[in-house]
């Protein structure tokens, strides 16, 4: 832009222009601290104050219960050692997406990819919303606001991480630690406080129809409450030390978050009991009514925003690079490719929080989320599909982790993704069918896309 002074009105658009032109990849500039931070951030969310409730009502025997949560943790530890091999072996951006586009191609990539982006878009509208909730009910003057106040939290973590990647990961680092103290300042409250007396658990009868039926479902509870656990992948291209920080992020979110969910558990069982949990739709605000007394409502909306607000900027964060992948790969209709001098995919990140927006704006996120659960579980299996395909066609790529108990761990895991599918059409028949449409329509999206690839674009997986 030959001519232009620096103190021109065109200027700020100049300078803007320079620092997004491509880079040659993103900023290597984080941490272990950060990877355990954007993973325990994503995953402890308000989903473990609100599905005890759930679980009790399904299973009200204490070893059910915490048998229950339990396995869930096993399943959370069988994923991490499957994805640090995957994670350390090919770091990149993007989380699922880049192994499943490795492993099976163009199709597989763009299947997982666009699943998993349109989950973390709706996520983070919902997430958006309910922080304005609880913050109006604090707050009265916001009365009939919660959705100003949802879209303002958003554009506020879009403008802090559109700055650079160190700012994005100093909030998350932040957000999680004081998420942690807020979920051990309940624990021990709950501990503080003298308990229920212990009532008789409702007899469960064994080997029945309906204690499966009971079982496949509370466990989709719990798993989606662990679910997040490998956040850290998402960052493969900006860890300092990806071989190393992967796994060890990885299983340190996984002991961790199953430490405080068993903890909170336990106090909640020991507080309240199990038959008062039972169908209780927000436990964690019974628990701190007996614990905190008159104070209980403010104290719980505070541990909610407060965990939200990490699990928001995580999802905003993890956004960004997944739309940054496919870009690149060419699996995206537009160039979104671009990184500030801060590290941040300045075009991706925006398109993220435009999309969360419009979910926002139109009421359509549960929708959205309700559909897109069973890509959820698609991706895990691809990417534990993955695994077994890539130990067979690149047995000599280095492999600083490999996964423990292969194959039998995965083979694993790959079954309990079935039955979780299964159990998942079982309880929502409706959305099953409507996810099945949207795969249906991903083969002439593809195509579609496809055609409209640059010429320029890479050539495409095998």
């Amino acid at each position: 832009m030959a001519g232009v002074s620096p103190s021109s009105p065109t200027a700020p658009i100049r300078e803007h222009l320079l620092t997004t032109t491509p880079r040659r990849g993103l900023l290597r500039v984080l941490g272990l601290a950060f990877g355990l931070a954007v993973a325990i951030g994503a995953t402890i969310g308000g989903g473990i104050l609100r599905t005890p409730g759930d679980i009790a009502a399904k299973l009200p025997s204490p070893a059910l219960f915490f048998g229950m949560w339990i396995a869930g943790a096993v399943f959370a530890f069988l994923g991490a050692t499957i994805f640090s091999e995957l994670g350390a072996m090919h770091p990149s951006a993007g989380g699922l997406y880049p192994f499943g586009r490795r492993a099976f191609g163009n199709y597989t990539g763009f299947l997982v990819g666009y699943g998993d982006w349109f989950s973390q878009c709706g996520t983070v509208a919902a997430l958006g919303l309910l922080i304005g909730e609880y913050l109006v009910a604090l707050v009265p003057a916001l009365g009939g606001r919660s959705g100003t106040v949802g879209l303002a939290i958003i554009g506020v973590f879009l403008i802090s991480q559109w700055r650079g990647v160190r700012t994005g990961a100093r909030i998350q680092e932040v957000t999680t630690t004081l998420k942690a103290l807020a979920m051990l300042l309940l624990i021990v409250a709950c501990f503080l406080v003298p308990g229920q007396a212990a009532a008789p658990s409702t007899p469960v009868p064994l080997a029945t129809t309906g204690l499966f039926v009971a079982v496949i479902l509370a466990m989709q509870g719990v798993i989606f409450t662990y679910d997040s656990y490998y956040w850290t992948i998402y960052y493969g291209e900006e860890l300092t030390d990806p071989g190393r920080e992967i796994p060890r992020a990885m299983f340190g979110t996984v002991a961790a978050v199953a430490a405080v969910y068993l903890l909170l558990n336990v106090a909640f069982v020991r507080l309240l009991g199990l038959p008062a949990m039972a169908g209780d739709p927000f436990v964690a605000a019974t628990a701190a009514q007996r614990a905190f007394g008159r104070h209980g409502d403010t104290i719980i909306r505070l541990i909610m925003i407060v965990s939200i607000l990490g699990a928001t900027n995580a999802m905003l964060l993890s956004s960004s690079r997944l739309v940054y992948s496919l870009s690149r790969d060419r699996l995206f209709p537009l160039r979104a490719d671009q990184v500030n001098q801060g590290g941040t995919p300045t075009t991706a990140l925006l398109l993220s929080g435009l999309v969360a927006v419009v979910f926002l704006l139109s009421g359509t996120f549960l929708e959205v989320l309700a559909t897109v659960i069973y890509f959820s579980v698609v991706n895990y299996a691809v990417s534990f599909l993955a695994l077994l395909r890539l130990r067979r066609t690149e047995p000599d790529a280095p492999r600083p982790y490999r996964a423990w108990g292969y194959p039998y761990t995965t083979y694993l895991a790959l079954a309990v993704c079935l039955v979780f599918l299964v159990g998942a059409v079982w309880s929502d028949p409706k959305h099953s069918l409507l996810a099945l449409g949207v795969l249906a329509l991903t083969v002439p999206a593809y195509w579609i896309l496809r055609r409209l690839t640059p010429a320029d674009a890479p050539t495409a997986a095998p």
